[in-house]
Order: structure tokens, then sequence, then C-alpha cells
């Protein structure tokens, strides 16, 4: 399995969208600044607010671009109330 994940800084009030196969140990790695120049680099207060299982990396790997694509802080937000869209694009792909 493979995990879509968004995550939320309250120090910089931003949203951040990735993918793992290990979300939790992810996290971690994000709030100890392991990824240098990621833009994660920027906090240390990182929380999960959305992760999403998936069949396959590939079906990650098309959410986390179309998320992204969006540019979107009102579509990320209402992916974390709503959920369900991620399964509707995962079956529209």
């Amino acid at each position: 399995m493979h995990f879509l994940y968004i995550i939320y800084s309250k120090k910089v009030d931003k949203y951040y969208v990735g993918e793992s196969p290990c979300a939790f140990s992810r996290i971690q790695l994000h709030n100890k600044h392991y990824f240098k120049k990621n833009f994660t680099k920027i906090a240390d207060d990182w929380e999960i607010k959305l992760l999403f299982e998936a069949k396959s990396k590939a079906d990650v790997l098309y959410l986390e671009k179309f998320i992204k694509r969006m540019k979107s802080r009102v579509f990320i937000e209402k992916l974390i109330n709503n959920p369900e869209i991620l399964v509707d694009l995962s079956n529209k792909k």
C-alpha cells in the first residue's frame, strides 16, 4: 500500500502534499528537517491533516500531482473535510 498525505504547519500556516509507503515516519523526517532542500524545512510542527491509502504508488502519484496542479488551499481544505473526493478522482483516472 501507498499513502497520500497532507500535513499542516501552524507556524507558517501552510499545507504540504506528499506521498510515501510509510507516512508516519515520513512526517517525522519532515519535522526533523531530514529533507534539506524540501519546502517543509521552513517549519518543525507539521501535523497530519489527511492520510489516504491507495492500492498502488501510481494511484497516489496521480492524486499528488493533481492536487499540486490545482495550487489551491481551498481545494486542499475541501479534501481534508471530504476525503471521498480522492476516491472519485482515483476512479476517474
